[in-house]
């Protein structure tokens, strides 16, 4: 035990020169100076680290529960800000949740030539703000072509495809509620793809937002296709956080952004071509293009570039949990625009989404840091 306490003693005590000491032994007393000869450990390359000198509460031992407690603090490991990350994902999901007033402007325009206008904007402003900061956008390598295809063809064109088909068969709200199930299934799927267990706090964290959500939204009539295509919204929406977390860390959310952003122009281009006609640009009257320009610069650029740093900052589960703010900024821009004052459901909903963003974003019981996918 003494010898324990001097080898603790020796790591967390500055280097002086050498007194004339007798070595102590396991029967000997212990020196009562409080300055003791230098030690091998002393000398060790961790005492130089600034957290290994951590010096002891006077008149504690080394072994008491006080002191270790000191040490335990000074060592802890700082936690990581989630604030930064959390206020990215709400600048996303907001910048979402207004396209939905916006894009009343575009119900009689071409579905596919007008999203390919919004993405090839996208796409050159992207580039624009590339030079000029003389930033680098990472060209993506092997397998990465693949997720980047799978993040442009699932969230940004199936996704608008059954948006639209899928209000055909169904009431808006359907539509809506399949998306407000977003973050119940990030919550799940995201530390599975990382094999990890799902955290218990983010799941229930989730299943309020969605909860929320749908009392923010309402219910609405459907037939057998409205529930595919509802279900098919539900999963690209999912595929378009997922499948871009294996290339985040590497690409980063700007390298993300400009590859998926141009696939997706090219792919809705060419579907514009096929089933509209290269004349179909020439009918987008003024309003319409007026919205294609909001969406291309505030939903795509500013809330594309905010979703993905907020996504490697959070990790899928918890940024996840802020897709609930679409509805509620739907609701508002529909209220700004004319419509009625939301109800007392509706307020419920919007209470009901913040405790479960609240519970989602608390760090796990015990544990020093927030891990980031959980």
């Amino acid at each position: 035990m003494v010898q324990e306490w001097r080898s603790l003693e020796h790591m967390t005590t500055p280097v002086t020169e050498p007194a004339a000491a007798a070595p102590a032994t396991p029967s000997s007393p212990i020196p009562a100076s409080p300055r003791r000869a230098a030690h091998p450990a002393a000398t060790h390359p961790r005492v130089a680290h600034p957290t290994a000198a951590v010096p002891r509460a006077p008149g504690l031992h080394a072994a008491h529960p006080r002191a270790a407690r000191l040490r335990a603090t000074r060592l802890r490991t700082p936690r990581p800000r989630t604030a930064p990350g959390a206020v990215l994902a709400v600048v996303a999901m907001s910048c979402v949740g207004s396209q939905v007033a916006v894009s009343a402007w575009l119900t009689d325009a071409p579905l596919f030539t007008s999203q390919a206008l919004r993405y090839v904007i996208a796409s050159a402003l992207v580039l624009v703000v590339v030079r000029v900061a003389g930033l680098r956008v990472p060209r993506p390598r092997g397998a990465e072509w693949a997720w980047l295809a799978g993040v442009a063809l699932s969230g940004l064109v199936l996704f608008n495809v059954g948006v639209v088909r899928g209000v055909a068969h169904a009431e808006p709200a359907v539509v809506g509620v399949a998306v407000a199930a977003v973050p119940v299934v990030l919550a799940l799927a995201g530390p599975l793809a990382a094999r990890r267990r799902p955290a218990g706090l983010v799941v229930a964290g989730a299943v309020l937002v969605t909860l929320g959500a749908v009392l923010v939204q309402g219910g609405g009539r459907t037939d057998a296709a409205g529930i595919g295509w509802a279900l098919l919204v539900l999963a690209c929406e999912c595929g378009f956080t997922l499948l871009a977390v294996p290339v985040l860390a590497r690409l980063g959310a700007l390298g993300v952004s400009v590859h998926a952003i141009w696939m997706a122009a090219a792919g809705l281009g060419v579907l514009g071509l096929v089933t509209e006609g290269p004349g179909a640009i020439l009918t987008l009257g003024p309003g319409e293009l007026l919205a294609i320009g909001y969406i291309a610069v505030v939903v795509t650029v500013i809330g594309f570039l905010s979703w993905y740093t907020a996504v490697g900052r959070l990790g899928a589960g918890r940024a996840g949990l802020f897709t609930g703010v679409v509805p509620l900024v739907a609701t508002a821009g529909g209220v700004l625009l004319g419509g009625p004052p939301p109800g007392p459901v509706v307020w419920a909903g919007v209470a009901v989404v913040v405790a479960g963003v609240v519970v989602g974003l608390r760090p796990r019981p015990g544990s020093a840091a927030a891990p980031s996918d959980t």
